[in-house]
């Protein structure tokens, strides 16, 4: 049996462990019936939709099955951080190495659409081995994933400085320089890595485009000499990660074996179904499994959407359903919205039920699991966002692409308020579970 899963492994959980205790149970139980539901060699992918970056998309979830699990990162880079917590209350912060390392059984794959920063890289297995986590052989790189360098990080600082006012609100870790490099075919991939006596001339590339672009560039012979210093040292210790993933991975499908796969950021953040260009720089929507690793797409079965009980986001751009003020500094601290690669509050608002249909017709979820319904738990009432209008009064039957759209919107909401005095976590629960899973038609908003 094989499973293609957007979480983690079993032996993980997540920053939010402490208000999700009892739903990491929940999920455990889901997980565990769902898996023996599922057909011999059934693909089950899990996304994270909306604006659900990092927190909850690095909770466990036990899948309970025996012998070697396959875990797969897709896309992105370290801009999408896991803060993860084993058995021990040993903290982990992962932002490329996939979380399921924490899982001895576990192989992992970094794959061909992700975009690798190796001082980073190496600085996460140093972390993870001198607290007693073994990488070696359980941890391959694609050799068609894309080097991020030093470079691109800069770049990226000086991009977001020339947008001024109109900043996108990156992580600054040269996530988007670098696939924009990979997109004019200048870029420097994994495999480059074995052919250094044409790695500096490439190298050489990459700094004279930038310096052309940015006055503020610094370039010169002797900085790129001083770059390929440090990478001849990073060739020869990646050497043994390298593996051509696509055949590696198509190989364990062949073979029965059973596939987790990891992403970042959400559909709401995807390049092309995103609040554009408020977005990240590559897909984390269903799309991303296919080229992100090679694997076919009739291989995919059921897809379960991932989405929080509420939403959050970073970065710039709108946001119809957020909250300002005490409310939504409240909803921020009992869910520790923090993110973990740059440390930023998350905005947060209530469950846009808008945003979440569009995410299910992009990506065909067969179910949804709702999390961290348990932070909404003191609330004496919940609102959630199930429509639309222009400001004309115009119901909108989608998501709309158009930003000075999305920016005037009324939202809608529904609002479900405490119903019995002897427990709002158990009524939130039944409620939303049983009203808006199984009856609220997620395809059909009703206004």
């Amino acid at each position: 049996m094989i499973h293609l899963n957007y979480a983690h492994t079993w032996a993980c959980m997540s920053e939010t462990s402490a208000s999700d205790a009892r739903s990491i149970f929940e999920y455990r139980v889901y997980f565990k019936s769902l898996s023996q539901s599922l057909s011999v060699r059934n693909v089950l992918s899990f996304f994270l939709v909306y604006f659900n970056l990092c927190t909850l998309s690095s909770t466990c979830c036990e899948v309970n099955l025996p012998g070697i699990i396959y875990l797969l990162r897709i896309q992105g880079g370290a801009n999408a951080g896991h803060t993860i917590y084993n058995n021990e209350g040993q903290k982990f912060a992962l932002h490329l190495v996939p979380s399921g390392i924490l899982n001895e059984k576990a192989v992992c794959v970094v794959g061909n659409g992700v975009v690798i920063h190796l001082p980073g890289f190496f600085k996460e297995i140093d972390n993870l081995e001198a607290k007693g986590v073994n990488c070696t052989g359980r941890l391959l790189v694609s050799d068609r994933a894309h080097l991020l360098f030093n470079l691109h990080q800069e770049v990226d600082g000086l991009r977001e400085v020339e947008l001024a006012g109109q900043l996108i609100g990156t992580t600054k870790r040269g996530i988007g320089p670098c696939y924009a490099s990979k997109a004019i075919r200048n870029g420097i991939r994994v495999g480059d890595l074995r052919h250094m006596d044409t790695f500096r001339e490439k190298l050489d590339v990459l700094y004279r485009d930038a310096a052309a672009r940015f006055k503020d560039f610094e370039y010169s012979a002797a900085l790129v000499d001083a770059e390929m210093e440090k990478y001849y040292k990073y060739a020869e210790r990646l050497e043994p990660y390298i593996v051509d993933t696509v055949d590696y991975v198509n190989n364990a499908y062949a073979e029965g074996k059973r596939i987790l796969i990891e992403g970042g950021q959400a559909t709401m953040l995807d390049i092309d179904f995103g609040t554009y260009p408020f977005v990240t720089s590559s897909n984390p929507s269903v799309g991303g499994i296919c080229t992100g690793l090679g694997i076919a797409p009739n291989r995919l079965g059921d897809i379960v959407g991932v989405a929080k009980a509420y939403t959050s986001r970073v970065g710039s751009g709108p946001y119809p359903t957020e909250l300002f003020g005490d409310e939504g500094e409240e909803l921020r601290k009992a869910g520790f919205e923090w993110g973990t690669t740059t440390g930023r509050p998350r905005r947060c608002g209530w469950l846009d039920i808008v945003a979440l249909n569009f995410a299910c017709t992009i990506n065909g979820f067969t179910a949804i699991n709702l999390t961290k319904l348990d932070v909404l738990s003191g609330l004496a009432e919940v609102k959630l966002g199930v429509a639309y209008r222009t400001s004309s009064g115009e119901s909108l039957r989608s998501f709309p692409s158009d930003l000075s759209i999305l920016e005037q919107v009324e939202v809608s909401c529904l609002i479900l308020k405490l119903l019995f005095s002897f427990g709002v976590y158990f009524v939130y629960h039944v409620y939303f579970l049983t009203f808006y899973i199984l009856n609220f038609n997620l395809y059909q908003v009703v206004s």
